[in-house]
């Protein structure tokens, strides 16, 4: 019979060894000197062998109150160690059906390659954030939205209704996909609906007013700044692309010749081929020059092998005197609005251009190489459009536009 005397007293040999208590509870003593409890036992007829945990972690007293709790389960007709197996296969299939591991695999598996990489990032980090330390442990299939909505009010609180908003967006596409991997059986997150404050939509600061084009333009023209940056400045004018895009454009993508760049938009799919006008080719061949040996055209100007930061083009519009008036994506809005009500541009002919996907009248998305001369056209239109705007005479330009596009 041991005692905790003598169980310190134990020394390694050289060999494991064993050392007995009573009714099949016995000390083992590895080379190393590490103690490990086990419990040999009968069961149907069979020798069989449990382990109790290591010595001090698992002290004598409680050493034997585990032994007398098998042997009392075996005495119902319960292997405890067949028991134990069970119990770590169902904690194993539990954390594959936990909400976090479900997430995870939709955002690692299907999500990240859908979206640009900053828009997966912030979705990621409202799980972590949010989501996960109050939800993740839980079996999807056992989250109801009594679960979901205090966590979206806790967000709430905090001012924030559009990110409880994403989050509860990002929540519904888990349980989607939870339900197609079968995980799941509906989803919890549709009977949220009108359940969070309506979030507050917000605008990027943009000039949509002719009038404004021309001081707008000319101080752009006067950026004295990184050379690159008024470059990006010009071109988001001219080519209205997202900011993401423009700044991470990449020669290999740019054909001067043909007067096109190709590549693949960071929303939805399919590539897109951006007809350049020629004050855009005048302005890529200045940076030929300048980039040329780089990858990117905009390269960083704080060392190789980035492109420039997502906020240069707005921080050289605040230095402009346009905060609150203009931002990077604000061109978009420019360029869609001044085109579509005062130039009569056809909507498909901007919306393909603008990157955004556009059905026939069946709904089927047209390929974002359709409409290219039409487009070409547009383009052309747009960046002679400006260049009137910049020289203070806008006449005659809306007439060869909409002949244009």
């Amino acid at each position: 019979m041991l005692t905790d005397l003598k169980i310190r007293s134990l020394k390694p040999t050289g060999k494991l060894y064993k050392q007995y208590d009573q009714r099949g509870l016995y000390l083992e003593v590895a080379k190393s000197g590490s103690k490990l409890w086990r419990l040999r036992y009968q069961f149907a007829g069979k020798s069989k062998l449990i382990s109790l945990g290591l010595y001090p972690t698992v002290g004598l007293a409680e050493a034997r109150r585990k032994r007398d709790r098998y042997l009392e389960q075996i005495r119902d007709g319960v292997d405890p160690a067949a028991r134990r197996k069970a119990q770590k296969r169902s904690a194993a299939n539990s954390s594959e059906r936990s909400l976090e591991t479900v997430a995870r695999e939709w955002h690692e598996g299907l999500y990240r390659h859908e979206v640009v990489p900053k828009q997966a990032e912030r979705t990621l980090r409202r799980l972590e954030l949010y989501v996960f330390p109050k939800l993740g442990s839980m079996p999807i299939e056992e989250i109801e939205p009594v679960h979901i909505l205090p966590v979206l009010r806790e967000i709430e609180k905090t001012e924030r209704s559009d990110t409880a908003h994403r989050t509860r967006t990002a929540l519904s596409a888990v349980f989607r996909y939870a339900i197609a991997t079968g995980r799941a059986k509906r989803d919890q997150t549709a009977d949220l609906r009108g359940m969070l404050r309506s979030a507050r939509t917000r605008h990027h600061p943009a000039v949509t007013d002719p009038a404004e084009l021309p001081g707008l333009l000319r101080a752009i023209d006067g950026y004295t700044g990184y050379p690159p940056t008024t470059a990006a400045l010009k071109l988001s004018a001219l080519l209205f692309v997202r900011p993401g895009e423009l700044r991470s454009m990449e020669w290999a993508h740019v054909n001067l010749a043909s007067a096109e760049w190709a590549y693949q938009p960071g929303k939805g799919g399919l590539p897109l081929i951006v007809p350049l006008p020629k004050q855009a080719v005048a302005i890529l061949r200045e940076m030929k020059m300048l980039s040329g040996q780089d990858r990117y055209v905009f390269p960083s100007a704080r060392g190789k092998g980035r492109p420039m930061s997502e906020n240069t083009v707005n921080g050289a519009l605040h230095r402009l005197g346009y905060k609150d008036q203009m931002s990077a994506h604000g061109f978009r809005a420019m360029a869609r609005t001044i085109l579509e009500e005062r130039l009569g541009v056809d909507p498909r002919f901007i919306e393909m251009q603008l990157g955004h996907a556009v059905r026939d009248a069946n709904g089927r998305a047209y390929n974002r190489t359709t409409f290219l001369e039409q487009r070409r056209g547009m383009l052309q239109a747009w960046a002679d459009y400006l260049d009137a705007q910049r020289a203070g005479d806008g006449s005659g330009t809306e007439g060869s536009a909409l002949q244009a596009a």
